[in-house]
């Protein structure tokens, strides 16, 4: 990886993740702005080649094209479209970099769950009408709407992918793409597409007609042994009624994908918002409840189930330790699921990569870079191989653990760097026991993360459990320095107050300050912090409640907000 291309100066290639005729999608790295991207690449010499016959244009007016429809894919704006972030030519190759959607595809999903629930379909249809009404309206037509074409996120939420075939109908904007030839996907291409090439929005819609059959029968409506065997039957044969194939599917439903796989364009709904306002009657309505967590496969109904909700609270990853002195070596537990990457997140590193301590050594130099996503996605792929072949105690797994943690830490990733973290303690705490250094230091860490995470009385809890544990390592001789209970004897006075406890933060605090003050002086900045604290809690103990500043919409000392 720290060998690949990089274009133009800025984006890193990282694995190629598609590929056609004219070109090739890879996953790759903005390494300007440390974010995740798809980089399409497009050969200028086979786009020349294949055009040559018909209009005999130069490179530079090719480039020129290819930045005009570009322009116009960049300019729709939509939660179901990839946002384009840059295009550009590099090294005789013409270049697209998007937005980078997690999830699974379409395709997977229907392999997964093939029949699809009938909501699932009516759902996934619903949103991709949306999408296109975005992209109908420009006007262009995407000619190539497949399940592959398909993200459905981890929360449900449908993302149309590739336009990069699509036909602008503005006369002014003439198409990038060879002149007469039928360009698209056998099983989802409508008729007109597939004997002269001509399409118009209601072509889309033909491919909608064509993955709504799918998701609901479990295969596409025409098959055949040959790509021309299917064309022949898109443009001569009619579709089987589905209620044939799964007599549960309701009779308006049957009836619009009939409509969407007539053979002329004509006796095809209107629009995407006119199959939008058939679709919507079947979609389900909105729950009071909030969002549940995401299960193991994306559902595409989430999204109408529970509108605009809040990601929901992640479950306690472990109940809150006692205090070291009671507790035993722990035994090793399971891999926590955050240490695998959600998904489409990452694309599947090559199965020839066996060498983990090359590997290794690989994450060390992407994290000497600062090359901070690629160490997170790289250091994801590799703990799964390294445990297995090594075990959870390795050397080499727990530094790769832990610059995974110190990675997800140094992003703000808090709910992934979490049982990250709480693994590394248990390890250390396993081999030198509970009042082990490292330990300690780790579960300091995954405090920290649970106080970022609002759970404030797993924090709370933790800290109190450290601060025990790093006051038997001193009673015991094993360590000199009292900084560190300092600092957890201050958390902890500070998550008090936060919790509304200010008479119980004020003498916490007070004590430390009694024992700070005359190790560091009057004018220490450690001695100045902890007066301003009780200052504060002094003013709040006598005047009640304070209102949020309105200026801020915050406490006036951040760091006396309550959490949680």
């Amino acid at each position: 990886m720290t060998g690949a291309r990089v274009i133009d100066g800025r984006y890193r290639l990282a694995e190629k993740i598609g590929h056609g005729g004219m070109g090739q999608v890879w996953a790759g790295y903005d390494e300007r702005l440390d974010r995740r991207v798809a980089v399409k690449l497009l050969r200028t010499d086979l786009l020349l080649a294949a055009e040559a016959a018909d209009v005999r244009e130069g490179r530079e007016d090719l480039r020129r094209r290819f930045l005009r429809e570009c322009r116009i894919t960049a300019a729709m704006d939509h939660p179901g479209l990839v946002t384009v972030f840059d295009a550009g030519e590099d090294a005789g190759e013409l270049y697209l970099v998007m937005q980078r959607v997690p999830g699974v595809s379409l395709g997977d999903l229907i392999a997964e769950e093939s029949p699809f629930p009938i909501e699932w379909a009516v759902a996934v249809a619903a949103q991709i009408c949306a999408a296109l009404s975005v992209v109908h309206a420009v006007p262009v037509v995407h000619r190539d709407l497949k399940p592959s074409n398909v993200m459905v996120r981890e929360d449900g939420r449908v993302v149309v992918l590739d336009l990069g075939i699509a036909t602008a109908l503005d006369r002014e904007h003439t198409r990038l793409t060879m002149t007469g030839v039928p360009i698209g996907s056998p099983s989802y291409m409508a008729p007109e597409q597939a004997l002269s090439g001509a399409v118009d929005p209601r072509s889309d819609l033909y491919a909608l007609g064509c993955l709504l059959h799918e998701m609901l029968a479990g295969e596409e409506p025409f098959r055949a042994p040959t790509a021309l065997g299917v064309l022949r039957r898109q443009v001569d044969e009619p579709p089987v009624p589905l209620r044939r194939l799964r007599p549960e599917v309701p009779a308006v439903l049957e009836a619009l994908v009939l409509d969407l796989l007539a053979k002329r364009p004509a006796d095809r709904p209107a629009d995407a918002q006119a199959v939008h306002r058939r679709l919507l009657p079947l979609l389900p309505p909105p729950s009071g409840s909030g969002a549940p967590r995401p299960g193991p496969l994306p559902d595409p109904t989430a999204p109408y189930r529970h509108p605009h909700h809040p990601l929901p609270a992640p479950p306690s990853a472990q109940p809150a330790p006692p205090p070291y002195a009671a507790v035993p070596a722990p035994a090793m537990p399971p891999l926590p699921p955050a240490a695998t990457p959600p998904p489409g997140l990452v694309p599947p590193r090559p199965a020839a990569t066996t060498d983990l301590a090359a590997a290794c050594g690989e994450v060390s130099d992407l994290l000497a870079a600062h090359r901070y996503a690629e160490v997170i996605d790289l250091a994801a792929r590799l703990l799964p191989l390294a445990r297995a072949e090594h075990g959870d105690r390795a050397p080499l797994v727990r530094t790769l653990r832990t610059i995974y943690a110190r990675t997800l830490l140094q992003e703000r990733q808090y709910r992934a760097a979490l049982p990250e973290y709480q693994l590394l303690a248990t390890v250390a705490a396993a081999e030198g026991g509970p009042h082990d250094p490292q330990a300690l230091d780790h579960r300091r860490k995954a405090a920290g993360c649970l106080e970022q995470l609002g759970r404030a009385p797993e924090a709370l809890a933790e800290y109190r459990a450290l601060l025990a544990g790093h006051t038997a390592r001193l009673e015991a001789g094993l360590d000199t320095d009292p900084a560190r209970c300092f600092d957890l004897r201050e958390r902890i006075g500070l998550l008090l107050a936060g919790a509304g406890d200010t008479d119980g933060a004020w003498e916490w605090l007070l004590a430390l300050l009694f024992d700070r003050e005359p190790r560091l002086g009057p004018h220490h900045p450690d001695v100045s912090r902890l007066r301003q604290h009780l200052d504060q809690l002094q003013h709040h103990r006598r005047t009640g409640p304070q209102p949020l500043d309105p200026r801020t919409g915050s406490w006036p000392d951040p760091r006396l907000r309550p959490y949680g």
